[in-house]
């Protein structure tokens, strides 16, 4: 083991984000949502190098305890090159949960690990993920709930289309708002809809029937519970809609699974979820092989996100990226990855390509 490459220290960084998409306030596990939060992590190294990472965190508070008390002790003092630590990590502490909060601890520390490991190579992460095949990455504008509000829906939809996005995704769960975007976009845009597990089988088909006139490009998490796998194949046969599932996979495991059955035509990671950059790359190996497609689920702004570029930019074929569409306080890394033309530019810096601006750090966005 390189000592320059031994691991001295964990920082956590609880980030809030005000957002604002243009309505009232969307729910949240029962409450009103103004902030996208997450946990970024700085990983030291004792050669001075820092790693940045980033995880889901439902909860703040308990998403840094168990960085701080459980992750971090096990972390210190390991090799940051070691391409099995956070897998080895995940084994130690299964008995505190297969998935959920220490997964998405472990997954905020994998991305921050290969962001050490580029920068120690002094490469851009994509050249340790297969070599660029692209810098230029297109991105879909995800919106968000605005509750059937037809007229909403229908702005947004043409404000997305205006500032150079090329497709929609809608998070709404009636026919109404979703035949209002598709009015609003015309044909030939591809809209997708994500009605986060709203619907049972029999709900989802008598919506989507309805929805036919809308020609949705796929139905992203239809059905409750999300495992329901048998049901999306019912779903997908009755209705010839394609489906999209993976954010709510429980485990990298549920995802290989969902790709080598073909239960779904898209599978959807989630890096600061399912376990990171090394997940990132088992997912996409099985979607390449499998013949299901790629879309990682990317509803974050922090380097999660900048780590999902990463892998598409390495991945064939292209990928349309997800942004959530929405107005924010701060947007981090505007200028290092800026967006034109609806894609996001890649630079050659090493690691993740960018670091956080410090007006965001000072900020009270982060504590």
């Amino acid at each position: 083991m390189s000592s320059a490459a031994t691991i001295t220290s964990i920082d956590c960084l609880r980030v809030r984000l005000p957002f604002s998409h243009g309505g009232p306030a969307p729910m949240f596990a029962g409450k009103p949502r103004t902030t996208l939060d997450t946990v970024w992590l700085r990983v030291h190294l004792a050669s001075g190098l820092v790693g940045l990472g980033e995880a889901y965190a439902a909860d703040l508070d308990a998403l840094v305890s168990i960085l701080q008390n459980r992750v971090a002790p096990l972390a210190i003092g390991r090799d940051a090159g070691d391409l099995t630590l956070t897998t080895t990590l995940e084994r130690t502490l299964h008995n505190m949960g297969r998935s959920g909060p220490v997964l998405h601890a472990l997954s905020g520390l994998d991305i921050a690990l290969w962001d050490l490991r580029a920068k120690l190579a002094g490469v851009p992460l994509h050249e340790l993920l297969g070599g660029a095949r692209r810098k230029r990455i297109p991105a879909y504008a995800s919106l968000l709930q605005y509750n059937g509000d037809e007229d909403l829906v229908r702005r947004t939809t043409a404000k997305a289309l205006t500032a150079g996005y090329t497709q929609v995704k809608l998070h709404e769960r009636t026919v109404a708002p979703v035949l209002a975007a598709r009015a609003e976009a015309g044909h030939g845009v591809p809209l997708m809809l994500d009605t986060n597990c709203a619907w049972d089988i029999e709900g989802a088909t008598d919506a989507l029937v309805q929805m036919r006139e809308a020609d949705l490009f796929w139905i992203e998490e239809p059905l409750w519970p999300p495992e329901d796998l048998d049901g999306l194949r019912q779903l997908r046969d009755r209705t010839g809609v394609s489906t999209a599932v993976g954010e709510n996979a429980g485990s990298l495991h549920d995802l290989l699974a969902i790709a080598w059955t073909g239960a779904a035509d898209w599978v959807q990671p989630s890096a600061l979820k399912c376990g990171g950059v090394t997940a990132l790359q088992r997912v996409a190996a099985a979607c390449r092989d499998s013949g299901v497609r790629l879309s990682p689920h990317c509803a974050f702004f922090g380097p999660s996100f900048l780590a999902t570029l990463h892998l598409l930019a390495a991945y064939e074929p292209e990928v349309v990226v997800e942004r959530i569409f929405v107005d924010l306080a701060h947007i981090p890394y505007a200028r290092s990855i800026p967006f034109e033309r609806g894609a996001f530019l890649l630079n050659d810096a090493p690691g993740l390509g960018a670091d956080p601006e410090s007006s965001l750090l000072e900020s009270p966005y982060v504590s």
